[in-house]
C-alpha cells in the first residue's frame, strides 16, 4: 500500500512494509524501495539454459531477471526468436531489468571502440525488444595497466549512452573492484557525472565496492536515478579482500558484509531500486537451480528485513554495525 511522507522518513516503517510481501508479484507501490532481480549468474552452472533460467525465477517470485548476453546469442543461435520469448516473459509477469555484456566500449584503440559500439547497436535492439531498458558497461578490455584518462572515459561513456538513445536501453556504468580502471566507486562516478548525458547511472555491486577498497559510504551520495539496478551479494572475512574472486560470493547474509547499512542507504535514495542478486559460486552451481533461486530470494528479503528492524531499534543498529 502507499507510503506516508511520515512514514518514508522514519525508513524503517518503509522498509518494513515492503518486505512483509510474499513472493508473488504484486503491483510496486510509488515508494517501494526495492525490487527483486535474479542475476543468471547466479544459476548458470546448471547451463539450463535462457529460457528455463527466467522460468525459475518467475517460479520463485522474483520481480525480474538480469540475463546474459551470451545466453541470449545462444537461445538465438539454437533457433529462438525474440518473438517468441517476449511472449514467455510477458506471459509469466516478469521483467528483464538488464543484461550483462562485455563490449570494450573503454578502450584507447579507435577501431576496437568502434567495432565494440556496432555490437552494442545490435545487442541493444535486441534488448529493446524484450523490454529490457538497462545494460550493464563494464570496463571490459581495460582491466590491466594503462591506467585511463578518466576524461576520455567520461566521453567514451557518452558515446555509449547516446547509441543506448536510438534504442531506449541506458548503459550503466559498472564499477569492477580488480579493475585498474572503474575499480572504485568514485572513479565510475566522475564518468558519469563528467559525461554530461541526463541518463548517466551506475551499476554498483557489494562485492565490487569491497574488493576495489571503496568502502559503502558513497552510496549514501548517489540519489535520484543515479543507481537504479544494484548488484547485492555478500562475501567472507577470509581470504583477504585483495585475494577474493567472483567466486567467492556468498548469499546475503553468510558472509561480513554490512548488509544493513548499505540497504538502509539505498532506501533512503527515494526511488525504487532492482536488488539483483549476482553470483558465481560453485556450491550453489552444484544445486537445483529453483532451489538456489527460491534461498537467494528469502536471503534477500530477510536482510532487508533486519535492516528494517535495525532502523527501528538503534541497540540492534549498534550491535549490526559492530558485528560489521
Amino acid at each position: 500500500m502507499p507510503l506516508s511522507r511520515r512514514e518514508w522518513l522514519r525508513g524503517a516503517a518503509a522498509l518494513a512494509a515492503v518486505m512483509g510481501t510474499s513472493c508473488r508479484r504484486e503491483a510496486v507501490p510509488v515508494l517501494q524501495p526495492f525490487s527483486y532481480c535474479l542475476n543468471t549468474s547466479t544459476i548458470s552452472g546448471s547451463r539450463i539454459g535462457l529460457v528455463r533460467e527466467i522460468e525459475v525465477a518467475a517460479a520463485a517470485g522474483y520481480d525480474g531477471i538480469e540475463i546474459w548476453l551470451r545466453s541470449l546469442e545462444q537461445y538465438l543461435e539454437g533457433g529462438g526468436s525474440l518473438a517468441d520469448l517476449r511472449r514467455r516473459i510477458d506471459d509469466l509477469g516478469i521483467r528483464v531489468e538488464s543484461a550483462i555484456g562485455f563490449a570494450r566500449w573503454i578502450v584507447d584503440d579507435v577501431a576496437e571502440r568502434a567495432r565494440a559500439l556496432e555490437g552494442v547497436k545490435r545487442d541493444m535492439e535486441r534488448l529493446a525488444q524484450l523490454g529490457c531498458a538497462r545494460i550493464a558497461a563494464p570496463p571490459a578490455g581495460a582491466t590491466k595497466d594503462p591506467r585511463l584518462d578518466l576524461r576520455r572515459v567520461a566521453e567514451r561513456y557518452r558515446a555509449l549512452l547516446e547509441t543506448g538513445d536510438q534504442f531506449g536501453v541506458v548503459p550503466q556504468v559498472e564499477v569492477w573492484g580488480a579493475s585498474k580502471n572503474l575499480g572504485r566507486l568514485a572513479e565510475a562516478v566522475y564518468v558519469a557525472v563528467e559525461c554530461g548525458h541526463p541518463n548517466a547511472c551506475l551499476l554498483p555491486d557489494v562485492y565490487h565496492l569491497y574488493r576495489g577498497g571503496s568502502g559503502f559510504e558513497g552510496l549514501g551520495l548517489l540519489g535520484g536515478r543515479a543507481v537504479q539496478v544494484f548488484h547485492i551479494n555478500d562475501y567472507p572475512a577470509d581470504p583477504p579482500r585483495e585475494r577474493l574472486t567472483d567466486a567467492d560470493r556468498v548469499l546475503p547474509g553468510q558472509g561480513v558484509a554490512p548488509l544493513g547499512e548499505v540497504l538502509r542507504t539505498l532506501a533512503s535514495h527515494g526511488r525504487e531500486i532492482a536488488l539483483s542478486l549476482e553470483l558465481f559460486n560453485r556450491d550453489l552451481w552444484k544445486l537445483d537451480p529453483g532451489q538456489v533461486a527460491r534461498t537467494g530470494l528469502e536471503a534477500m528479503k530477510s536482510q532487508v528485513r533486519r535492516a528494517a528492524a535495525a532502523a527501528e531499534d538503534p541497540a540492534m543498529k549498534r550491535r549490526e554495525s559492530h558485528a560489521a
